[in-house]
């Protein structure tokens, strides 16, 4: 799946460089976060956690576009059945929609983005070693913010985002599910070319 992902991105963006009519669809957005999880997992109580991703969209219609990226948050946790100091680390895909609006005759335009996720969640010890992996499956995020240009090219897109992944893992020998559910803020710094 990181090869097919990596192999899009990159042919997507040849496409971007042997295309000049195709020049302002294509964006490019670092969004760093601070996550507060909505439930805890098993006997985890999940601290304030932080997190970034990268992705890349092409605006297909207008106000439409299409877009991928990778993402990583992590949660530590002071005590739980994975030891004291562990952290739980959520990696993956996400893939969705988005919609990008002007608000009125202002350059502040609002966003909307409703996708799905292909992550799994990893459990580290104290030493930074995983204990546990619960292989990648699919979830689901929704998005909503604001878009303020900085430039032509930048735009700030600060945004408030719930994601949420259900993957089944082995605590002590038997076979659990756990729900990561969890709000996240951010400010996204997105450049579009």
């Amino acid at each position: 799946m990181k090869k097919l992902l990596f192999t899009i991105v990159a042919l997507a963006l040849l496409t971007v460089f042997n295309q000049s009519r195709a020049q302002d669809k294509w964006s490019l957005e670092l969004r760093p976060g601070v996550n507060y999880a909505t439930q805890d997992i098993a006997d985890a109580n999940l601290e304030l956690g932080f997190g970034t991703e990268l992705t890349i969209a092409y605006r297909f219609m207008p106000h439409l576009a299409a877009y991928a990226g990778w993402s990583y948050n992590n949660f530590a946790v002071d005590q739980s059945f994975a030891g004291t100091d562990a952290s739980f680390e959520e990696t993956g895909y996400t893939l969705g929609l988005q919609f990008i609006h002007p608000i009125g005759e202002s350059n502040v335009k609002y966003l909307v983005r409703a996708g799905g996720t292909y992550n799994h969640i990893e459990i580290e010890n104290n030493s930074g070693d995983i204990i546990i992996d619960s292989g990648h499956g699919m979830g689901w995020q929704a998005e909503a913010g604001l878009v303020i240009p900085l430039s032509e090219k930048f735009s700030l897109l600060p945004s408030l985002r719930y994601r949420s992944l259900n993957r089944p893992i082995k605590i002590n020998n038997l076979n659990t599910t756990v729900d990561l559910n969890y709000l996240s803020v951010g400010v996204g710094l997105s450049w579009s070319f």
